[in-house]
């Protein structure tokens, strides 16, 4: 076991620095076709567009009037009368507001950075399966080859009388199976190269680059569990979210108080035919100064309560993210840990049984005997090395998974 581990850990960046490469390719080609990425990303540009539409001040209003019956002044009968309002809300109110959407857009792109790296764990989990496959097809051929050698022994033994018929079909049906399951997973290949394409938004059937060799990396204790908290993109707009709903609270007093006005109003005025004044029909210009009166209290008094229960809701899903990923994280990290063993497992099975083959058929080839033996051992070390390939496959879904809930 020990020794089995020290040589993952020789192998392991001479055998892996490929295979990274070509991925993080993967993953930026991702990045910049991926749809639903890109849509999460327009979100957070729409959301930043919310922050000017409510930091900047209301209309203003214009109003036309036009005297029926003119109202008779001294200088004149009133005709026509414009008016031209802006109302202020209290100071501090816009700024406040557009805190809240500033924040909430911020929430908008953690939200966007963690789509991201869910992105690139599900292509990493669709890359590693077609590792598998292809790692399948080379020991089903290899086995395939085996077999074509077994029974061209078989047929000789046969033929020199030294061996049976039994022995030349019993391998014929175990090379058909092969021939089948190898048919079988090329057939696979189609489903697997979809799933993969379509996160990278290209065409069903575009070829994919696969690494040649994997390898296990032996990873340090509690790794990356440190970043599980710091760097959560998920636990970052919950807090930017709470830090919103506290921004609400402060925006939504500000708006429960007066909001100022000002305006003016200019008067048309005809003048008078009757007299000579001073000021015969002169226009009449007046300044206005309003302020709002805000009686009705409970609808500011709700939207206070509102952003204060929300403010214990994001920190309540803030506790409960925080327990999901340590309890998720260890789940993962006994997964990795179990992928591990079963490598060393199989490739020791693997190896041994190797071995009891060698001495059987070496045993064969002198008394034609236990054939039979030969081909279960044969078979036994193919469920070997296939349980292997699968043990390294799961590993690096592992791997990723901790990669991807401690936002690497």
């Amino acid at each position: 076991m020990k020794r089995y581990i020290t040589i993952l850990i020789v192998m392991l960046f001479f055998g892996s620095l490929s295979f990274a490469q070509t991925l993080d390719e993967y993953y930026k080609i991702a990045a910049e076709n991926n749809p639903g990425l890109q849509a999460l990303y327009k979100e957070y540009e729409a959301a930043l567009q919310k922050v000017q539409q409510v930091n900047t001040l209301p209309d203003p209003t214009f109003s036309f009037g036009y005297f029926i019956s003119p109202v008779e002044t001294r200088v004149g009968p009133q005709k026509t009368k414009f008016s031209l309002t802006q109302m202020f809300p209290w100071f501090g109110t816009l700024k406040a507001q557009g805190n809240v959407a500033a924040l909430l857009a911020e929430a908008k792109f953690q939200n966007f950075m963690d789509a991201q790296n869910k992105l690139y764990f599900k292509l990493a989990t669709a890359y590693y399966p077609l590792y598998e496959l292809k790692d399948f097809v080379r020991i089903e051929q290899e086995n395939i080859y085996i077999l074509k050698s077994y029974k061209t022994i078989a047929n000789q033994k046969f033929k020199n009388g030294t061996g049976t018929m039994v022995d030349v079909l019993r391998v014929d049906i175990m090379l058909k199976e092969a021939q089948t399951n190898l048919e079988i997973l090329r057939d696979k290949e189609k489903p697997l190269l979809t799933t993969f394409n379509k996160l990278l938004n290209r065409p069903d059937n575009e070829p994919v680059q696969i690494s040649d060799s994997l390898k296990a990396e032996i990873l340090s204790d509690d790794y990356r569990k440190d970043s599980l908290v710091a760097y959560n993109p998920k636990l970052k707009a919950l807090d930017l979210k709470l830090q919103a709903s506290q921004a609400a609270e402060f925006a939504a007093q500000k708006q429960g108080l007066p909001k100022l006005g000002v305006g003016l109003d200019y008067v048309l005025v005809g003048k008078r035919t009757d007299i000579s004044i001073p000021d015969n029909g002169k226009d009449v210009l007046m300044p206005m100064v309003s302020i709002s009166i805000p009686i009705f209290r409970s609808k500011y008094k709700a939207s206070v309560k509102e952003a204060l229960l929300m403010q214990e809701s994001y920190t309540l899903q803030k506790q409960e993210l925080t327990n999901t990923l340590f309890s998720e994280y260890d789940m993962v990290w006994f997964q990795v840990q179990q992928q591990l063993q079963l490598i060393s497992l199989y490739e020791q099975q693997a190896q041994t049984t190797q071995q009891s083959l060698n001495l059987l058929f070496t045993s064969y080839e002198n008394s034609g005997k236990e054939f039979e033996e030969v081909l279960r051992m044969q078979q036994q070390l193919l469920k070997y090395q296939k349980m292997s390939a699968t043990a390294l496959t799961q590993y690096h879904i592992a791997v990723e998974k901790i990669n991807y809930i401690t936002s690497k």
